[in-house]
């Protein structure tokens, strides 16, 4: 079917109480992920890939994901895009980093999620990574050479993870990953649960094992339920603020760099003042190719006003 906004919506809630801390710039993209699918398919990304989806009501692919940036960096709120508005994301606004995104997918099955590594010192005149996803996007080259690519020019930007999937209801979903600061080829990711925060693919900090951990929960207790029930669990799941401390793998890495906002780095969301998660994205993909894609956005800049957007469409691939 066309792709279709399902439902939207606006929520008021109260606004966390204001702390004064020191957060990151340039870390953000962060995403908290999860992702259950059968054979071929942050902040934490956790890639499930399953290979019994063929059950009716069941998902092959789940995709749960934080976004954490500046509260005031510009961007687009999740919508469709592209020559033949074949893409959905969101859009990063920034002057200079116009039309990057940080996570996507499109009605052709192609689908990309990027984390950022952290690192105390940013390279300021390195390339916006936010490109890498769109350039996938919008690409006929599959997943795999796609990052055989990324990894020639990876020294160019500054740290980072990049997830590029193919997903194809009549040839199989096939899922890679690379980042820049591990090993200099990518990999395709056989079936199984995987966590990725902003350090290599599996590194076990304390809140990626936990967000895992619930992801996991939410998701079999969802099994038989409507998706809607599903969705509203991986949504609480990516606004859990436990800071799961201590953790030297966070410190080892962030150095002095992240000690004065450690105690709200280190939870699935983000809290500082003006930085952190604002915004929340679930991607349901079933056995027979369609898509639910939910994206719950900040909006104003303001902890207590927020949007809940849901598109369907069915995948062309």
């Amino acid at each position: 079917m066309p792709p279709k906004l399902l439902c939207a919506g606006r929520c008021v809630g109260q606004a966390g109480a204001a702390q004064a801390w020191h957060c990151p710039p340039g870390q953000g993209h962060s995403v908290w992920d999860a992702v259950r699918m059968p054979l071929g398919a942050g902040t934490p990304v956790n890639v499930q890939r399953r290979e019994d989806s063929a059950t009716e009501g069941s998902h092959r692919l789940i995709l749960a994901a934080n976004r954490d940036e500046f509260y005031s960096r510009p961007s687009k709120l999740a919508d469709f895009w592209g020559n033949n508005n074949e893409i959905l994301s969101g859009l990063d606004m920034e002057e200079g980093k116009e039309g990057g995104t940080w996570l996507g997918i499109s009605t052709r099955g192609k689908l990309a999620a990027l984390t950022n590594y952290l690192q105390p010192q940013l390279d300021w005149q390195a390339r916006g990574r936010g490109e890498l996803v769109t350039h996938f996007l919008t690409t006929d080259v599959d997943s795999l050479s796609y990052l055989k690519k990324v990894s020639v020019e990876g020294h160019l930007y500054n740290g980072f993870n990049l997830i590029a999937a193919d997903l194809s209801t009549a040839k199989g979903d096939v899922i890679c990953y690379y980042g820049n600061r591990g090993e200099p080829d990518p990999i395709v990711l056989t079936p199984g649960t995987y966590g990725l925060s902003n350090a290599l693919l599996e590194t076990p900090w304390r809140k990626l094992c936990f967000g895992k951990q619930l992801f996991l929960e939410a998701v079999e207790r969802s099994q038989a339920l409507p998706k809607d029930v599903l969705i509203a669990s991986l949504l609480d799941v990516l606004n859990n603020e436990e800071a799961q401390l201590p953790d030297p793998a966070i410190e080892d890495q962030g150095g002095e760099y992240v000690q004065p906002m450690l105690s709200k780095y280190a939870a699935v969301c983000v809290r500082c003042p003006g930085y952190g998660t604002r915004t929340n994205t679930i991607i349901l993909v079933d056995a027979d190719g369609h898509v639910t894609f939910t994206e719950r956005s900040m909006m104003d800049k303001d902890l207590s006003h927020w949007e809940t957007r849901t598109y369907e469409f069915t995948l062309q691939s």
